[in-house]
């Protein structure tokens, strides 16, 4: 059968048609990307879609929203569009709907995936897992957590805040960073220094440890200068940054009882090359009494260019087969 699927952030709402047949993901179309500032609401971005490839849609969707799942109305961060699980299937005219949280998704794109699909990043170069937990942390926008069971031949993903745990520094930079960030913020959480906008904070602090002025600057830009080594300060910043990725990651694996570990989401793409090289593993194995279990924990970067498309598709086969 043919559906829609839709992965709906705070700045970006893309969707694809998919296949699935005898309950697996087939094929899953080039997406079509569009701002969701330029409409006003979900139905009118799937009208737009509709319009875009030319032809009615099929009556079924998966649609992944970078909001918990829960409640009678969902609202999204960045975004203005309110959505309404209990009459989201007739407001977009389709028979069968599954609606799941945007790093759930991921999960179900990890379960999914082929090996052809993963790069190795760090510990033991071994497949993942076929039975036991699967640890997935993706810093984007913001840190998405989730983890995957695998277990008896089934497999069962758990989206979670895992983001939200405290940060905890490990040494008199990374203090100064959560003082930095406690002037803003009555608590610091992980997302607030291992996400995207982490990078100009950790920036701004070794600048002004170095004694040198704290610009304001666009966070597109830092990461564009962090890359190319243009400036020293913002590489300094995304050689930390990579550190305390490694203790937060660790942590959470952890905290989840985890036989292996996946890397996700938008910066975690662009760090594919560099994490490898920086001081990510040894942070992550740093844990005491217990850095023989983290050394055994293979770390791969799931690289499938829309996860969270081909999650949501997977979760609508899980909940529908291929008969809705």
């Amino acid at each position: 059968m043919e559906i829609v699927a839709g992965d709906i952030g705070g700045t970006h709402a893309r969707f694809a048609l998919a296949r699935i047949e005898q309950g697996r993901v087939v094929a899953l179309d080039d997406p079509v990307t569009l701002r969701t500032t330029d409409h006003a609401s979900l139905p009118l971005a799937w009208a737009a879609f509709a319009e875009r490839i030319g032809r009615p849609l099929p009556r079924a969707a998966g649609i992944a929203i970078a909001a918990p799942i829960r409640g009678e109305t969902l609202k999204l961060t960045n975004n203005s569009w309110v959505i309404r699980p209990a009459t989201l299937a007739s407001d977009l005219h389709v028979d069968a709907v599954t609606l799941i949280n945007d790093f759930g998704a991921v999960g179900h794109a990890v379960a999914h995936a082929g090996p052809e699909h993963f790069v190795h990043i760090a510990g033991p170069d071994q497949p993942l897992p076929a039975d036991g937990v699967i640890s997935i942390v993706g810093p984007g926008t913001g840190l998405g957590v989730a983890y995957l069971l695998r277990r008896d031949g089934r497999q069962f993903v758990v989206e979670t805040e895992g983001g939200h745990l405290d940060f905890a520094p490990l040494d008199s930079v990374e203090e100064a960073i959560l003082a930095r960030l406690r002037a803003k913020h009555r608590r610091v959480s992980a997302e607030r220094v291992v996400a995207g906008p982490g990078l100009a904070e950790i920036h701004a602090t070794i600048a002004a440890l170095e004694g040198q002025p704290v610009l304001a600057g666009d966070d597109k830009i830092l990461w564009t200068a962090a890359f190319d080594g243009s400036d020293p300060l913002a590489t300094a910043a995304l050689d930390r940054f990579c550190l305390s990725l490694g203790a937060v990651t660790g942590d959470i694996a952890l905290a989840q009882g985890a036989n292996a570990v996946v890397l996700a989401g938008g910066i975690g793409a662009r760090l594919k090359n560099h994490l490898p090289r920086s001081g990510f593993a040894g942070r992550f194995l740093a844990k005491g009494r217990y850095e023989a279990m983290m050394a055994a924990m293979p770390i791969k970067l799931i690289t499938h260019p829309q996860p969270g498309l081909l999650g949501a598709v997977v979760a609508f086969a899980e909940q529908h087969g291929d008969r809705a």
